[in-house]
Parts: structure tokens; C-alpha cells; sequence
């Protein structure tokens, strides 16, 4: 039987893709299939599975604070995003695509965890 993702409190570090300038940084907590975090100017939730070191998911991204003299890439959007990826013993990995208005953009996203539940 394989294990799944360790339940807890994750850094995270966002970077998009394919020519897209865009960057974020923020916590992330896993629970038993739920997603709940944020950063400086967004709020994420969703939900993930999860079996044999490979997990997939879907989270929705919403701005919270607005972003004075800064262009950011989901500014103003609630945005949906789908993910897969890798786990293993403290971290995973994923990479994704969000729809951005009628544009996707790919993104890659880090976690480390900080605290276990």
C-alpha cells in the first residue's frame, strides 16, 4: 500500500510559464483531499487526490487584497486552476495550467512541508 500526501501546513513557490512573467509565494494546507492557502494578494482552495507518489487536483484562486501599481497575472479573476504532479517524504511537486480569462497559462509550483498534522 502506498502512503499519502503528508497532511499538513506546505510552503509554497509558484512560477509560471511559457513566457509569462509571474511569480508568488505563499502557505498552503493539505488535508485529507482539501486545499486552503494564500499568499499577499490571493486565496486558494480546491481539492487533490492522491496515491503511489502521484497527485492530481483542481483549485480556484481569488484575489483578497487589491494590488495598487502592480500588474498581476490573475488580477481581479477568480481563476481556476488543474494540477498533477509528484509527492514524497516533505515535499511535492506539480505542474499546471490556469485559465486566465479565455488564456491558459502553465505554471509549476514547489512545497515543502513546515508543519505535519
Amino acid at each position: 500500500m502506498s502512503l499519502p500526501i503528508t497532511n499538513g501546513l506546505y510552503s509554497i513557490s509558484i512560477e509560471m510559464r511559457d513566457g509569462v512573467r509571474g511569480r508568488a509565494t505563499g502557505v498552503i494546507v493539505l488535508r485529507d483531499g482539501v486545499i486552503l492557502g494564500g499568499d499577499s494578494y490571493f486565496y486558494y482552495t480546491g481539492s487533490y487526490t492522491c496515491d503511489g507518489g502521484k497527485w492530481r487536483g483542481d483549485l480556484i484562486t481569488y484575489q483578497h487584497t487589491p494590488a495598487v501599481g502592480l500588474n498581476l497575472v490573475f488580477g481581479g479573476r477568480d481563476v481556476s486552476c488543474g494540477f498533477s504532479g509528484t509527492y514524497g517524504e516533505g515535499a511535492a511537486e506539480v505542474f499546471g495550467t490556469a485559465l486566465v480569462g479565455k488564456t491558459s497559462v502553465s505554471f509549476r509550483a514547489a512545497l515543502a512541508v513546515m508543519v505535519e498534522d
